[in-house]
């Protein structure tokens, strides 16, 4: 038998080894909605918590529309023509709706990838789509700190000056934050370097509440909230994809609340109750286009680690098309490699401001510090593949096998879809 994991643009084939009991986890098959502009039109229409978007945008003069990067198959497709439509009709003028592509600390999408990104030449040829540039001090606003744990908020003035704010982005399950979608795409999706730096230190990634599917108590989520009511009237629409990246669900309204609406649609979905650990844990980092960097590959290894058993083997395969990642990311896995995990771990637990990336690198601590974890790539340069921090092998059929024979247990778990599915160990 062979196992499909979602690897590049395709998948990738890999061997049940003879004798081996596999269990594949994967969701819940969840069919498309039949007619997905009419579902948004829908939305609109219909929001929860505040009012149709026509309304809103009625008699307000400017807008400013956020959207994921490249690293999130948002179907920014769909949505983004009909709410400039809407904005359009209420009066607004078509060069006072901009379009801002949230990307936190990551690099902007520009070009071919920007075009990819808006997926609609029409909007591209209606309104200005521009990067958010986290380090550029003069783009943002100062806001003051969080009451709750005292974070700086700063944040893009583009949309905190614009009188129609809509944030747009795809509810998954997110390693730190719980779930990706709503408050993220403000914090961090527009904020300012030392917002990031700070929420993504490690007296929050440390927190046993900032893991996968998990609100109550999450810091990242607590802090986002707080963020998001700062800032007034913020509408968002959520959007929901199964595993062939159809629309299944969506959602507009006031940011929190449609946001929770999208969570609670997903939080039994994408949670698979899983009776045993395994010692041989196979995943992928999700295919295109989470799997362009080993950067996010990360977030692949740390999804599964609840089945995984201890000391046993945890392979992932990506195509890290675009090699490792950022140049700060690759410092951080130089620090990794050289101090070893605990050296590492103990060089960022004093720090109040993360420095940009390294928390990838904290976050592959998490599996490192279960099992053995190899990566299959064949895509990462040989320059890059020594800063992975991990064993590499070139043949996934084989490592598998390996895995298997070493673990002592003719049984291994595969998961296609890797981070987009959250397996939950539950003892029978």
């Amino acid at each position: 038998m062979k196992v499909e994991l979602r690897y590049g643009k395709a998948t990738i084939a890999v061997s049940v080894p003879a004798g081996c009991r596999e269990t594949v986890i994967r969701k819940h098959e969840r069919a498309p909605l039949p007619d997905p502009r009419a579902a948004i039109a829908e939305a609109l229409a219909r929001p929860i918590g505040a009012p149709a978007l026509a309304d809103y945008a009625r008699g307000k003069a400017s807008a400013c529309i956020l959207i994921c990067d490249i690293t999130r198959p948002v179907p920014n497709h769909l949505f983004l023509r009909p709410i400039i439509e809407q904005l359009l009709g209420a009066g607004m003028a078509a060069e006072a709706i901009r379009v801002l592509v949230a990307t936190g600390l990551h690099r902007p999408n520009e070009g071919e990838e920007l075009r990819q990104v808006v997926g609609d030449p029409w909007v591209l040829d209606k309104v200005r789509v521009v990067n958010h540039f986290a380090r550029d001090d003069d783009a943002h606003v100062d806001l003051g700190r969080t009451k709750g744990r005292g974070v700086p908020v700063k944040l893009d003035r583009r949309f905190l000056e614009a009188e129609v704010r809509i944030a747009t982005g795809l509810v998954e399950p997110h390693f730190m934050a719980g779930y990706s979608g709503g408050r993220k795409v403000v914090a961090p999706g527009i904020a300012h370097a030392d917002t990031i730096r700070t929420f993504h230190s490690a007296a929050f990634m440390e927190d046993p509440a900032a893991v996968s599917c998990h609100l109550a108590g999450n810091p990242l989520h607590e802090e986002q909230l707080e963020i998001v009511r700062m800032l007034g009237d913020v509408t968002a629409l959520n959007t929901v994809i199964n595993e062939q990246r159809e629309l299944v669900f969506v959602s507009y309204g006031e940011i929190i609340a449609s946001h929770m609406a999208a969570v609670r649609f997903v939080e039994d979905w994408i949670q698979v109750p899983v009776p045993r650990r395994f010692k041989t844990v196979v995943t992928s980092a999700a295919g295109f286009p989470l799997d362009r960097t080993y950067y996010q590959t990360v977030k692949g290894m740390v999804t599964p680690v609840d089945i995984l058993a201890p000391g046993g083997t945890l392979i992932i395969a990506s195509d890290c098309s675009e090699g490792l990642g950022s140049k700060e990311f690759r410092a951080a896995q130089r620090r990794l490699v050289e101090m070893g995990p605990q050296g590492f771990l103990r060089s960022i637990l004093p720090k109040a401001l993360a420095d940009i990336d390294e928390w990838q690198t904290e976050m592959q601590l998490k599996p490192m510090r279960v099992g053995r974890v190899q990566l299959y790539s064949s895509g990462l340069p040989g320059e890059d593949r020594a800063l992975t921090g991990i064993d590499l092998v070139s043949d996934l059929d084989a490592a598998v096998r390996d895995a298997v024979a070493a673990g002592g247990d003719a049984a291994a778990a595969f998961i296609p879809e890797g981070p987009y599915v959250i397996p939950k160990y539950v003892a029978v």
